[in-house]
């Protein structure tokens, strides 16, 4: 099986009314419990925009925290699912699946295979 991260940019999201936003919910539980009884589900969630951000660099050998997401970034990242299905046509159906239950444009990006840290004989 391969991870896969389905994500959208907030700036990909229309406005809805509250009882849109309220259907589209319960779209996305739905797909959710249809999502886990596939056995493909491992995480989603959608990040809080009212909240502090701030990165952090260690480049320097030394973490230095800044405030952010500074104001020329034109997307950034509104929420987030990460399935783990067998290829990436199966990852393709669970994201096509996102994209109409909340109604907007989803990314689909897999993960890198963990390398093999055990040493060989």
């Amino acid at each position: 099986m391969t991870e896969y991260l389905i994500a959208f940019n907030d700036e990909w999201v229309p406005d809805h009314t509250a009882e849109e936003l309220r259907e589209k919910s319960k779209a996305v539980k739905a797909l959710v419990a249809e999502m886990k009884a596939a056995g493909v589900f491992v995480f989603t969630g959608g990040l809080d925009d009212t909240a502090p951000v701030f990165s952090v660099d260690a480049s320097s050998g030394t973490p230095l925290f800044t405030d952010g997401p500074y104001v020329e970034t034109k997307e950034y990242l509104g929420g987030f699912a990460v399935v783990d299905v067998d290829d990436e046509q199966a990852a393709r159906l669970w994201a096509g699946k996102i994209a109409v239950a909340c109604g907007w444009p989803q990314e689909v990006r897999r993960f890198r295979t963990p390398m093999n840290t055990q040493e060989t004989s």
